[in-house]
Formats: structure tokens, sequence, C-alpha cells
């Protein structure tokens, strides 16, 4: 059995590979926006903020397009606050 993690440290393009896979909503739009902040912040990012973009890809994509578009406001802080800069990246 191998660990999940030890594997993801061992080949970070793998890693991000599945990220980037995950990023695929069927929305262009979502799609674009995840897309925008993998390819700007993905690579300084910590830890933390990579975690907190993981527990954002598991959100169901009615409400991330309702948070995106700022029809609801997301009530977890932090996914908010990534929601936010996300919005905020220039295209």
């Amino acid at each position: 059995m191998t660990d999940t993690h030890t594997d993801l440290q061992a080949d970070p393009a793998a890693d991000l590979r599945r990220i980037r896979w995950r990023c695929r909503r069927g929305m262009r739009e979502l799609d674009q926006l995840f897309e925008r902040w993998l390819a700007r912040d993905y690579p300084a990012a910590t830890d933390a903020e990579r975690g907190v973009f993981l527990r954002l890809l598991d959100c169901e994509d009615d409400k991330l397009w309702r948070w995106f578009m700022g029809y609801e406001a997301c009530p977890d802080a932090e996914l908010s606050a990534l929601v936010a800069h996300i919005r905020a990246l220039p295209a």
C-alpha cells in the first residue's frame, strides 16, 4: 500500500495534472477561473492555500457558479476569500 501524500510529494507534475483534471467542470467560465488560479497562483501557493483550493474543488458546480457570479455568498470564510481572489485575477 502506498501513501498518497508521499506519492504527491514525489511527483508534483502528476499532482498538478490531477488537480487540473479536477478543475474541468463542464462550465467554460468555471474552467477558465480555475485554470487562471492554477497558472498564476499555484506555483507559489503554500500547502494551506492549495488545501483551500482543493476544498473549493470539492464543492458542487451550482454552488460554485452562484458564488463566482456573486448571486450568493459563500458561508465559509476561507473559500469566500479564495473565490473573491480568483474573481479579481485579470483575464
